[in-house]
């Protein structure tokens, strides 16, 4: 089977990232640890004119889906300084309602990233990459929730760009790209219902208004349980980039730049499929 995205499921150092992130800008805000939970200063970053500051707070702490220890539910406020009103808005996911038949409990209790980015270079404006998960279900699924969010400094607001929530059970991601021809693009993969079960690939582009815009969306070459260790976008990124008009046959093959997926010494192409050795 397909390797299963994993995620860093601890809250020890009060930063999480997924191997899928590889961040690293200059300037970047450090992080605050506090009693009850993070501070990530925003005022630096962003040229804000009030201290903006994104604020992380945890619950009691409680047992998920499998009756394992689990943290307690995460409260993530935009803060304009100390002492100002928390601003739960912005940075709070649209939640799905629980119902008898769908009993998981969709709030965030894992921070998995928390950090600046640069979609359009470290000269231009940054976003805000928020990535939460839910309790875990029996069968260890989980709801991870991925936004991004930009300062709007005419009205001196955080003001939410993209938005999107998946599970990770089926290798399904959600990935903001931070390097190469799609730098600052948004792609999820996500698992088709029924036969030839392959995985729809949506890519989010930033428009010149700020905001993220669908620009592809098409069913993988890429099928569940077909044994090719990449990861599904990194398997895809040949068809990604050719549908986008930035590749061609020929040319050196599109190769993957996130986490373990570095070490592809020969890619090759089955089907139109990225494959590593």
């Amino acid at each position: 089977m397909r390797n299963r995205i994993t995620f860093l499921m601890t809250l020890a150092a009060g930063l999480m990232s997924t191997t899928a992130i590889a961040l690293s800008p200059p300037a970047s805000p450090s992080f605050h640890p506090t009693p009850q939970g993070m501070r990530l200063e925003l005022e630096k970053a962003f040229h804000t004119r009030s201290p903006w500051r994104l604020v992380v707070t945890e619950g009691v702490p409680v047992k998920d889906y499998g009756e394992r220890d689990a943290p307690g539910a995460l409260t993530l406020c935009l803060q304009r300084g100390t002492g100002a009103p928390c601003l739960s808005g912005p940075v709070t996911p649209p939640l799905r309602a629980t119902t008898p038949d769908d009993p998981m409990a969709w709030e965030p209790h894992y921070l998995l990233t928390a950090r600046v980015v640069y979609p359009r270079g470290t000269n231009a404006a940054p976003l805000l990459l928020l990535v939460t998960g839910s309790l875990n279900s029996g069968d260890g699924d989980q709801l991870v929730y991925t936004q991004l969010l930009g300062y709007d400094p005419s009205r001196d607001e955080f003001l939410r760009v993209y938005c999107k929530s998946t599970g990770h059970n089926n290798n399904q991601e959600i990935r903001f790209i931070t390097d190469g021809p799609l730098r600052g693009s948004v792609i999820s993969a996500e698992p088709q219902e029924h036969s030839p079960y392959g995985y729809w690939i949506v890519i989010n582009t930033l428009s010149h208004a700020g905001a993220y815009r669908q620009v592809l969306r098409y069913l993988s070459a890429t099928r569940y349980n077909d044994h090719n260790p990449l990861a599904v976008i990194d398997s895809e990124m040949p068809n990604i980039e050719r549908r986008l008009g930035l590749w061609k046959l020929g040319e050196p093959i599109p190769t993957p730049s996130a986490g373990d997926s570095k070490a592809c010494i020969k890619p090759t192409l089955r089907h139109s499929e990225l494959w590593c050795k």
